[in-house]
């Protein structure tokens, strides 16, 4: 096993998940956005991910199965397309004739549920690092004697 491999994988995932828990911490700080630079309400937005091949690792489990393990990348960064809420607030500015006022279609358990997981999953590749570091450090020294 390669331990350079392991450290890269791990580091993938740890800025994948990075970036995760950065939309979702935006999409919660605009779930009263009423109004953004197009004049629309803020649209929630999520993260797509993509494997991608690892350089050089290959698992004993990957081998057995003839695959190579998969980092993991942020794709690209979308807008959900779900409709806005309908709000009726005839004292607001955004509001419209009839007194209602377009808001984003946040739920904000949902967003708390997705950071929960987002923490976790940082969390996971956070100790694989870390592990895969201090095999690396114990092979050094093991080689030094």
């Amino acid at each position: 096993m390669n331990l350079e491999s392991a450290m890269q994988i791990s580091a993938s995932g740890l800025s994948s998940d990075r970036t995760w828990i950065d939309v979702t911490a935006s999409n919660l700080a605009n779930i009263n956005t009423t109004k953004t630079a197009d004049g629309l309400p803020y649209q929630r937005k999520s993260v797509i991910f993509e494997a991608k091949p690892a350089d050089g690792f290959q698992g004993a489990l990957d081998s057995a199965m003839g695959r190579d393990a998969d980092k993991v990348e942020v794709n690209d960064i979308v807008s959900d397309g779900n409709n806005f809420k309908k709000v009726y607030d005839p004292g607001n500015p955004e509001a419209d004739t009839n007194g209602y006022v377009l808001k984003p279609n946040i739920n904000p358990i949902e967003e708390m549920a997705n950071l929960v997981d987002a923490s976790r999953s940082y969390e996971a590749n956070l100790a694989a690092l870390q592990t895969a570091k201090n095999l690396a450090l114990k092979s050094l020294s093991i080689g030094a004697q």
